[in-house]
């Protein structure tokens, strides 16, 4: 077993509450007791542990969860535990295995399914959610104790927060799906069952004919002017022509473009891989790209060998420029939605363009049919009413 490297300092009730890392699990050992020392993990969770050498070669005994026990306790016992290890004895008496806590699960989750099966923006938030919200609010509580009124606690607890609050129950309620299949909780035990969510306040902005023309003429102009990285400027015209997520842009290779099949293959989208059509538009803008001897990615970063990592700053400067201060770039995506449906597209067709596997996900976009379909029968009604319903000629 390899001693890890030591950090020592007194330990006491208030410094074991303050005590904390950000990425790897660490020990802190005592400066009044070698041996005796907090072992903290990035999850949050803390234990008590021993480590000594004795006879048989160095040990290390957990003797509990912090905030079960004093630390002057705990410090008692572990003088005890050491003793015995001198002396070649069994080091303490076996106990009963401690029931999984909130912690554990978490620390699980985030060592075993968020790595291998969530995209990095969702293991972020899943990231986010557990040790902002989830682990200071539930991570000492055993799972078999978390109730239904613990999560609407924490759901209440963050109601100045709905979307910060919606996805920490939204984690939970995963956390605890893979609980069942792990086997930590009997099957159906799902304190989130019924948790009610904040009514989502979804921003919606769509550009209009006349933005589009100002946005294009914009980075025309930038282009043109050399003051805006040419990359920069290729990939916010792919998103306005594709209607892709920014990181299926950002992502693109040459060998990801079939010409030969006109398609876009996109081999890591959030939904799984998909084919995005290659229009003329998107070529023209692709044959404008300068390619770079043994450089894979079509839109090039700063640094040799690189892609654009991200839009955040281009996209600030361009909002300075054409005064949409409140357009995102994935607002940009939801205006090719928009643009798609004026042109008479139906949602199941839009949501094949836009990648989307749940029918649901497309929906959002159905009151822009309706409003497209109110406007084509007041067309239509206004048409034929002036020429059958007496004096709407003469107020036509």
């Amino acid at each position: 077993m390899a001693v890890p490297k030591r950090s020592t300092l007194k330990l006491t009730k208030r410094i074991v509450e303050r005590l904390k890392v950000e990425r790897k699990d660490a020990i802190f050992w005592d400066r009044d007791l070698a041996g005796f020392g907090v072992r903290v993990h990035a999850t949050g969770r803390k234990l008590y542990i021993v480590q000594s050498r004795g006879p048989a070669g160095l040990k290390r005994v957990t003797l509990g969860r912090v905030g079960t026990e004093t630390v002057d306790v705990r410090r008692r016992e572990a003088a005890v535990v050491i003793d015995r290890i001198k002396r070649g004895e069994v080091p303490i008496p076996p106990e009963p295995e401690p029931e999984p806590t909130v912690a554990d699960l978490a620390e699980r989750c985030l060592e075993k399914y968020v790595p291998v099966r969530c995209k990095p923006s969702t293991a972020k938030n899943y990231r986010l959610a557990i040790r902002h919200h989830i682990l200071p609010a539930l991570g000492e509580k055993a799972l078999k104790d978390v109730g239904p009124e613990d999560v609407t606690a924490l759901h209440y607890e963050l109601r100045d927060r709905p979307a910060a609050a919606n996805q920490a129950t939204w984690v939970l309620s995963r956390m605890f799906k893979l609980a069942e299949n792990w086997g930590m909780v009997p099957p159906g035990r799902r304190p989130t069952r019924h948790a009610r969510q904040y009514r989502g306040t979804s921003r919606e902005r769509f550009l209009t004919p006349e933005e589009y023309r100002h946005l294009g003429a914009t980075l025309t102009r930038l282009e043109a002017e050399g003051s805006m990285m040419p990359s920069a400027v290729a990939a916010i015209r792919l998103l306005m022509l594709t209607g892709c997520r920014s990181d299926e842009i950002l992502n693109l290779k040459w060998d990801d473009v079939d010409r030969t099949a006109r398609v876009l293959r996109l081999r890591d989208s959030k939904t799984g891989p998909r084919m995005v059509p290659l229009t003329g538009p998107v070529l023209k803008v692709l044959d404008g790209i300068e390619r770079e001897d043994g450089v894979s990615w079509i839109l090039r970063g700063g640094k040799a060998g690189t892609r654009l990592a991200c839009l955040s700053w281009h996209w600030r400067r361009i909002k300075q420029e054409t005064g949409l201060h409140d357009v995102r770039v994935h607002d940009l995506r939801h205006s090719y939605a928009s643009r798609a449906l004026a042109l008479g597209e139906g949602l199941p067709a839009i949501g094949r363009l836009l990648g989307h596997v749940r029918v649901s996900t497309t929906a959002k976009y159905a009151h822009l049919v309706r409003d497209a379909e109110k406007t084509a029968a007041a067309r239509t009604g206004d048409s034929i009413g002036a020429q059958i319903v007496p004096g709407r000629a003469e107020a036509a």
